[in-house]
């Protein structure tokens, strides 16, 4: 009898299913739960954004846009990283709109890496980056961060992963889970290095809008890094437009044109309303991702605060939306201890392990949830920790 071949890749095969569902798959099935886990923004999409994306389709916008997306939409991404980072791109060749920043990931890993060739990846990081690489048919090399360096990888840990077949460092700052950011100090030595070894770095820089008490370093803006930068950007954050799925990136036109090679025959463009409303996002959007981060701020403060209280110790968060407790009170590993947390108190929070494996002995808490529901569910968590702490 002839053998059913396998028809599924290795190469796929060897990824894991990303650790983040499995607790929000079980998180629905329950009522009453509070989740701390999805890094999503609760807030609705702007109003004048809506109308945009709304406008455009009874314009009767409802055909493809050139592979690079909307030339108006790409003018005003340039003017915008001008304006906030002193950054020029030409939007005509090195700016090139995508179906959110996870397509610009798959693309700048698709459009610049051979197989066998190196990564470098500081850890824990977004569950998708390691995975992009290996699809790619790179080789992702993790290197992992620390609570006491305030999760901030340092130029030595970098330098001391480098091999003969590294091509590119992947940067993900400000960082999803632990909401680092990066100094401008550490950046430059970062730099230093990725010039001396002839390094690309990939730059996932979707946080950049909400940060606090500290000042945004876009990677590509420090000398001599534009020429060696992929820039990797997006409006679902920081604008609350997280089903639009639209996102850019920005380069030498060089890569940028590879990457466009790769869009226009994967994608062919992103949704045309979706362009439309990110025009709006950058030309009116400006005053509601203030109110927005300010919002996020004060649950910043709210969240860290009642973590440390408990006992679960948290290195204030910097940028994004998420602080990244120690449980190591509880005496349990971070898979128990948010299976629990759901089971007994109906919290929902990522395990740090999903992040990869300097993750280990943390968890993700979202504050991108009502002010109040975060109170109940530090509460809740209070209960947990008194019972086994």
């Amino acid at each position: 009898m002839r053998r059913v071949r396998n028809f599924v890749s290795e190469r796929t095969a060897s990824v894991p299913p990303s650790g983040i569902r499995r607790f929000f798959d079980i998180a629905a099935t329950m009522e009453d739960v509070i989740s701390l886990g999805i890094g999503e923004p609760d807030f609705v999409t702007p109003e004048p954004i809506l109308r945009a994306g709304m406008a455009s389709l009874q314009r009767g916008e409802t055909h493809y846009t050139s592979n690079s997306g909307l030339m108006e939409l790409r003018r005003a991404i340039a003017d915008h990283l001008d304006r906030l980072y002193g950054q020029t791109y030409n939007p005509a060749s090195e700016v090139l709109i995508t179906v959110g920043v996870s397509e610009a990931l798959y693309l700048a890993c698709a459009a610049t890496l051979d197989p066998g060739d190196e990564v470098i990846i500081p850890e824990p990081c977004f569950v998708s980056y390691a995975p992009e690489v290996t699809f790619a048919g790179g080789v992702p090399v993790t290197v992992p961060t620390r609570a006491e360096d305030e999760w901030q990888v340092t130029a030595e840990e970098i330098e001391a992963a480098i091999t003969e077949r590294t091509k590119a460092v992947l940067l993900g700052y400000p960082n999803n889970p632990t909401g680092a950011t990066m100094s401008r100090e550490r950046l430059n030595e970062i730099a230093a290095v990725v010039k001396r070894h002839n390094l690309l770095v990939i730059s996932d820089e979707l946080y950049d809008r909400l940060v606090y008490d500290t000042a945004h370093v876009c990677f590509p803006s420090l000398p001599g890094m534009y020429s060696r930068t992929i820039l990797l950007m997006g409006f679902s954050k920081a604008y609350a437009m997280t089903g639009w799925r639209v996102g850019y990136a920005a380069g030498p036109a060089e890569i940028l044109g590879m990457m466009r090679r790769v869009h226009q025959y994967t994608i062919m463009c992103a949704p045309t309303a979706s362009q439309y409303a990110a025009l709006a996002a950058l030309e009116e959007g400006e005053p509601y991702v203030q109110e927005m981060r300010a919002e996020y701020d004060r649950r910043r403060r709210l969240i860290v605060g009642g973590l440390n209280e408990i006992g679960l110790t948290c290195v204030e968060p910097q940028g994004a939306f998420y602080a990244f407790p120690s449980i190591a009170v509880t005496g349990m590993d971070e898979n128990a201890f948010a299976e629990r947390l759901l089971q007994e108190e109906k919290v929902a929070v990522v395990p740090g392990s999903a992040f990869g494996e300097a993750g280990q002995g943390h968890v993700r808490c979202s504050y991108a949830t009502a002010y109040e529901k975060i109170e109940e569910a530090l509460e809740r968590m209070r209960r947990f920790v008194r019972r086994h702490g």
